[in-house]
């Protein structure tokens, strides 16, 4: 049995985890307003209205508060796969690299080049060309993050590879499996879409902000139509990739569909957890099950949501991790066992072939892919299996404080399009007081989402191919830490300098 430096992998998940949600916090906004302001400019554009101009110019330097300290903890999470995770660039880094390079090219060329124009080119170059450039900033963040969003969803299903076991890296056998892989696709669009409505939220809420003031009245007037527009119809469609979002994890990943809904027995006709608060826990051997003290059940629909049909077995924890054979669902203690057999295979294979002992050597590999599926499983030989469960508790809060979120953002927008429709925005104090409080809930549902992607998947870097375990640099544990509170101090120090800037800005209001 191998000892794992726990310290060392948990520094290492909570400086990257650190570094992930500390960007986050930035590129919401980018993706979703850049959209917003391309909008205001078409309008711009085609009646000739300067006051459109004014709130394009407005929204504009908004957006490139946000966008250039946004930069700054998106390069440092890219060279963290480096410093920290040096073992997962190498063995995946002929697939992973592609993706991230493609998106280099579209921030630093495509984006770099049209932002200048988008920022400085007012009355130098033509409407139409300026429009053109605004536009060509939308679509270029929004590509940039679908590259991201294309190698995140392939740790979470890894295709379109194959394994080298004479370099000991995966390789790219087909790009576009890889870029159209169901989980990237999906991750694509629920993560950008979400993000649009973030970005309305924050409009509507500035927008609000100036309406309760009674400033830049036709600012926030026509600010909000746009961003209400826009917000309604993006939530609408994240419900959808929502919802399709659980099919795909249901295929892909049962055992975070069990984790963010709680679920420990699986069950033919499985409800769905709508509320629910654990309290006692179980215990079982050396781990414990969470137990809710309140739950509200909506019955069968979480066999519905992941199968569309109430009567689907939905695999639970406990059959995850000790199998059900009349589901055929394999016991971890299998698949570990499986996993070992595919390590000690190419371990074999490499010998051997060394040893110029051909033969021998390509029945070993023949061993190695028939376990290749579960070659991730064997790092955790000797271990107890329940340590490949991920935080429960964690991942149904998470899951459950997005989903009420997105249900109240839903209901917002039709309020405030109603109001708006009807002319008594302004006369609905209320409303604006609430459309405002609602900018951090939007990010906090926002950062939810991301730790239901995440948590929920661990303890794998790569589904079923290689854990967290495997996936570290083998750097002292204490270089780990101290980055991680000098990562810290710089981070918050960076989104204090932001609100600051910002709300210096929004206060201005459109005044130049």
């Amino acid at each position: 049995m191998e000892t794992i430096d726990w310290g060392l992998v948990n520094w290492s998940r909570a400086q990257f985890a650190l570094t992930a949600m500390y960007h986050w916090l930035f590129v919401p906004l980018t993706l979703g307003i850049t959209f917003i302001v391309a909008f205001m400019e078409s309008i711009y554009v085609k009646t000739g209205d300067e006051q459109w101009k004014k709130i394009t110019q407005f929204w504009m330097k908004v957006f490139g508060i946000n966008f250039a300290i946004g930069v700054a903890t998106g390069i440092i999470l890219e060279f963290e796969f480096g410093t920290n995770w040096s073992n997962y660039s190498w063995f995946v880094g002929d697939i992973f690299g592609a993706p991230l390079a493609i998106e280099g090219i579209m921030a630093f060329f495509m984006e770099s080049t049209f932002i200048a124009i988008m920022f400085f080119g007012w009355g130098k170059v033509s409407k139409k060309f300026h429009l053109v450039s605004t536009w060509l900033v939308a679509v270029g963040s929004n590509l940039s993050a679908l590259w991201i969003l294309v190698a995140n969803g392939w740790m979470q299903n890894p295709v379109g590879m194959k394994f080298n076991p004479d370099t000991m890296r995966n390789e790219m056998v087909n790009f576009w499996e890889v870029l159209f892989n169901p989980m990237a696709v999906n991750k694509f669009l629920h993560t950008v879409i979400s993000s649009y409505v973030v970005a309305s939220i924050f409009v509507a809420g500035i927008s609000a902000w100036f309406l309760l003031k009674n400033r830049e009245v036709i600012l926030a007037k026509r600010s909000m139509v746009v961003a209400v527009v826009f917000g309604l119809i993006a939530s609408l469609v994240t419900i959808w990739s929502g919802d399709d979002s659980a099919r795909q994890v249901a295929k892909y990943q049962p055992m975070k569909l069990a984790a963010f809904e709680g679920l420990y027995q699986g069950d033919q006709q499985a409800p769905l957890i709508a509320m629910g608060f654990f309290g006692k826990k179980e215990q079982e051997g050396p781990h414990h099950r969470e137990q809710f003290i309140v739950q509200f059940e909506i019955p069968k629909a979480l066999s519905y949501l992941a199968f569309l049909r109430g009567d689907a077995h939905v695999a639970g924890i406990d059959d995850l991790v000790h199998g059900k054979p009349s589901e055929g669902i394999p016991s971890y203690e299998e698949r570990i066992n499986s996993g070992k057999m595919a390590i000690d295979a190419l371990a074999a294979y490499k010998e051997k072939k060394k040893a110029g002992q051909t033969e021998e050597a390509e029945a070993e590999l023949k061993i190695f892919e028939e376990h290749f599926n579960d070659f991730g499983y064997g790092f955790y030989y000797g271990h107890n299996p329940h340590e490949l469960i991920p935080n429960v508790k964690m991942s149904f809060y998470s899951f459950h404080v997005m989903v009420v979120l997105g249900t109240w953002f839903v209901l917002l927008f039709i309020l405030l399009f109603f109001q708006i429709k009807k002319g008594t925005i302004q006369q609905k104090r209320w409303l604006l007081w609430a459309t405002l409080f609602t900018i951090p809930l939007a990010y906090l549902a926002s950062q939810a989402g991301w730790i239901v992607a995440e948590v929920g998947r661990q303890p794998w870097t790569i589904q079923n191919l290689m854990p967290n375990i495997a996936a570290v640099s083998q750097i002292k544990v204490q270089s780990v830490q101290t980055t991680f509170f000098l990562f810290l101090v710089i981070f918050t120090g960076l989104l204090i300098a932001e609100i600051r800037i910002m709300l210096a800005a929004i206060k201005k209001g459109s005044d130049h």
